[in-house]
């Protein structure tokens, strides 16, 4: 099984590395990775300026390959370019926070996963639901077991999995949930300050709300102590609304039939 590693936390991501030791022993892995942090850039791609890959080193030996951009552009020129032939499945992760409810579309950690699955290739996006624990273990475990499982069994076309991993010991997991996505956001506060030079600056801050989300959503799961894993679409279609649009009878001059 030939597997390809990414993230938005970065290649130097603790994440990262604890998903690449666990692979290692499922399959043939390769990293490839943006050189920095790049997170919450969604599914932004470079157009404008050109990409640079850099080798990256642990230990004496090669780890993997820094890409100078976004999580999707890490995937889109390792399977179109890098790489000798396509991986088998693409994991991104393990991204430190969850990516949960309305989140997912902020997620570079997702999108990565998601550029994978337009390319048709399988993918997982793996996230641990804290911003400070680096307990990775059984997050990369469960990932490499489900890795096997989507290797062996397939995805749905166009689908990804998006799979949160709640940060408490493994005797208390209670199991794992499929979920769909909640309703879940982040509280939103620009805070404005002054730079030395007199200028102003704002910097967005902010907690994940507090939701009372219902039985069966990606929040829920987490709160309930189980691993959820959310089945997700790249098409973004309302199909519950089609007929209702379309009843609207618009015209090419924006006016109602």
């Amino acid at each position: 099984m030939k597997i390809l590693l990414t993230n938005d936390d970065g290649i130097n991501a603790p994440g990262l590395y604890a998903l690449y030791r666990e692979m290692r022993k499922v399959g043939e892995v390769s990293v490839i990775a943006p050189a920095t942090e790049r997170s919450a850039v969604g599914h932004a791609i470079t157009t404008v300026d050109p990409l640079r890959v850099a080798e990256v080193k642990r230990d004496g030996e090669l780890y993997g390959l820094a890409v100078s951009g976004t999580p999707a552009d890490c995937v889109k020129i390792a399977i179109n370019s890098l790489l000798p032939e396509k991986p088998d499945v693409v994991v991104s992760g393990i991204n430190q926070g969850p990516n949960t409810g309305m989140n997912v579309i902020y997620s570079g950690t997702v999108s990565a996963a998601t550029e994978a699955t337009m390319l048709g290739v399988h993918a997982i996006a793996v996230s641990l639901d804290s911003f400070t624990s680096t307990e990775f273990a059984y997050a990369a475990a469960f990932a490499a077991s489900l890795a096997q499982i989507v290797a062996r069994k397939g995805l749905p076309e166009g689908v990804l999995l998006n799979v949160n991993v709640p940060v408490i010991p493994k005797d208390r997991i209670r199991g794992v949930m499929v979920t769909r996505q909640g309703m879940a956001k982040f509280s939103e506060e620009f805070h404005k300050r002054v730079d030395p030079r007199g200028r102003a600056y704002w910097w967005l801050g902010g907690e994940l709300m507090e939701m009372n989300e219902q039985a069966g959503t990606d929040s829920a799961a987490l709160r309930e102590g189980m691993v959820s894993v959310t089945p997700i679409h790249y098409d973004m279609t309302a199909y519950e609304s089609l007929d209702l649009i379309k009843g609207w009878k618009l015209t090419a001059d924006g006016e109602q039939a």
